[in-house]
């Protein structure tokens, strides 16, 4: 196997393929970049077994093969190679020999035969979406998963497809996002699926084109998203996620009204003296005022008071301050909307209106 191809041609698919490659892997095969050349197409993949990248790049005058190359040592050689440098890649039994102008290196391989598959079932299910949509829905949903929860199903993402709506869903236990948009078209089925934790960030991270359309397959056990010359496959996490609908069938407090970056300003100052294991905060709302107060085992203490209007009874209730952070930081209008429940056992936040984004935060004990 030969190939000539540009470094910049090379490097940014390299660097989208080896971030989903673990450091340490149990089968030293998954370390490596899987390179296949037939007739003018280069093809790169990478794999944990639990999410796949593959890459397709155009080239020309190429002797045809395949071989697994280490993924890292690659990738730093391509990377610290002038701009602009042409890279020549020769195969030569188990070693490659990769020279760019006066630099030469030679890299010990492991036979293409050896790869392992990435096994998926019959993708029966489609539909197509704006990379731009599916990013903005993923930077609102994500920072609330799970991270190694013994309910695995929380350690990934929850996305429904009804027709036309499209619903992302994530909740780490103590707080829930949920994102709704619509699809350009509609579909005509209905289907809930659970995005892995790591396919969901890779992925998130691959949208960097806001204008691409994606052609998004799946069906029970697996998913596959066509970006332009990327292939990105994960494994679906089988299982079924929680009813949160009964969260909405609740008695509420009137909803309040505040100035999203008032808040958002008062609670990070006030943060700066919370606990910082539980980062813990304490809202008194009353007819004119919503103070923000926190303390520490250092018996440091902190108060703010926001003028608000509250036409209901007073309220005391405490949260993570991270947590009302991150739903704030989230909201595009310059409102925000908290609505807490009469039992004390949430809050709403979202919009004032055309509210497609809503947070939920349960409470702490202080």
């Amino acid at each position: 196997m030969k190939f000539i191809i540009n470094r910049e041609e090379l490097l940014t698919p390299l660097q989208q393929i080896v971030s989903v490659i673990e450091k340490r892997q149990t089968m030293p095969i998954l370390s490596n970049v899987l390179i296949v050349v037939e007739k003018d197409s280069l093809c790169l993949t990478g794999t944990d077994l639990e999410v796949q990248i593959i890459a397709r790049i155009n080239i020309s005058s190429a002797t045809p093969g395949s071989i697994t190359v280490p993924a890292r040592k690659f990738l730093d050689i391509c990377r610290l190679l002038p701009n602009g440098a042409e890279i020549k890649f020769d195969q030569q039994h188990d070693k490659v020999k990769i020279s760019s102008h006066r630099s030469k290196f030679s890299l010990s391989c492991l036979p293409a035969d050896n790869y392992p598959d990435f096994s998926e079932s019959e993708l029966e299910n489609t539909f197509f979406v704006n990379a731009g949509k599916f990013k903005k829905a993923f930077d609102k949903t994500l920072f609330c998963m799970a991270n190694q929860d013994v309910r695995y199903y929380l350690n990934g993402l929850l996305l429904n497809i009804s027709n036309s709506k499209l619903k992302l869903v994530a909740s780490d236990g103590h707080r829930l996002s949920i994102y709704e948009d619509f699809l350009d078209e509609g579909i005509g089925y209905e289907a809930r699926i659970i995005f892995p934790r790591k396919g969901v960030i890779e992925l998130n991270r691959l949208l960097d084109d806001p204008e691409v359309e994606l052609i998004v397959e799946f069906s029970t056990n697996n998913i596959r998203i066509i970006i332009k010359n990327l292939i990105f496959s994960a494994k679906l996490v089988d299982s079924k996620y929680p009813d949160f609908g009964k969260v909405f069938q609740q008695a509420f407090f009137k909803p309040i009204y505040i100035k999203k970056q008032l808040l958002k300003d008062a609670l990070t100052r006030v943060a700066i003296l919370s606990n910082e294991k539980f980062k813990g905060i304490t809202l008194d709302i009353s007819t004119d005022s919503l103070r923000i107060s926190t303390h520490n085992p250092e018996h440091d203490e902190a108060e703010e008071e926001i003028a608000i209007e509250h036409t209901g009874d007073p309220i005391t209730i405490a949260f993570n301050a991270h947590y009302l952070l991150d739903a704030i930081s989230n909201i595009d209008s310059e409102d925000a909307v908290l609505t807490i429940a009469q039992n004390l056992s949430s809050c709403f936040i979202d919009e004032p209106v055309n509210c497609a984004y809503k947070f939920i935060v349960m409470p702490m004990r202080l």
